[in-house]
C-alpha cells in the first residue's frame, strides 16, 4: 500500500482537530475529484510500520480528536488490509478518540467487514459533481452519507451520524 500525504492538523475531515491520512490509489476517478493526485496506485510514498508509528505519535497529542483515513480509496482491495492495520493500531492505542474514513463504495458493498470493528464514522458513496454542495458537512455531494458505524451495526441498517 502507498499513501499520498499525512496532514498533522486537519479541521475539514471530521469533528475537531484531526490527523488525516490520504491513501494512494483509486479506480472511481470521480469527475472533479478534489484529490486526483491520489488515483495512481504507484504514486505517493510507501506505507510502512514506521508510517503507522508516525501517525500514532501525531494522534497522541492532547488536542487531536481523532484520525481520518481518506484517499484515494481506503476500502479498495489493494488498500483495505493496510487500512485495517492502521485502524486497529489506532483504536488499540486510542480507544477514546474517533476514527473516520471516506470511501466511494457503499456501506453494504464493502467486502472486508473487519474494518467496521474499528471505524466510528464512514462517509460512503462516490462524489457526484452534479450533486456537489459546498454547504454539506464532511462530504462533497448530497448522495454521500455520513454513517454512524457502531449504531448501524447494532441496528442492522444504516444509521446516519448526527452531530
Amino acid at each position: 500500500m502507498r499513501y499520498n500525504k499525512i496532514r498533522k492538523m486537519d479541521i475539514a475531515d471530521g469533528p475537531g482537530v484531526r490527523v488525516s491520512v490520504f491513501l494512494q490509489g483509486c479506480t472511481f476517478h470521480c469527475k472533479n475529484c478534489f484529490n486526483p493526485d491520489t488515483w495512481d496506485f504507484k504514486g505517493g510514498l510507501e506505507f510502512t510500520d514506521e508510517t503507522i508509528n508516525e501517525i500514532l505519535d501525531l494522534c497522541g497529542k492532547s488536542h487531536i480528536a481523532g484520525l481520518s483515513i481518506l484517499g484515494g480509496e481506503p476500502m479498495h482491495p489493494n488498500n483495505i488490509k493496510g487500512t485495517i492495520k492502521l485502524a486497529k493500531a489506532f483504536k488499540d492505542k486510542y480507544p477514546d478518540k474517533t476514527l473516520w474514513s471516506w470511501t466511494g463504495f457503499l456501506f453494504d458493498d464493502i467486502c472486508d467487514k473487519e474494518i467496521f470493528n474499528y471505524l466510528d464514522v464512514l462517509v460512503d458513496g462516490q462524489f457526484i459533481d452534479e450533486l456537489r454542495d459546498p454547504r454539506l458537512k464532511w462530504r462533497g455531494s448530497s448522495n454521500q452519507r455520513v454513517i454512524d458505524v457502531k449504531k448501524s451495526l447494532k441496528k442492522g441498517e444504516v444509521v446516519l451520524f448526527c452531530n
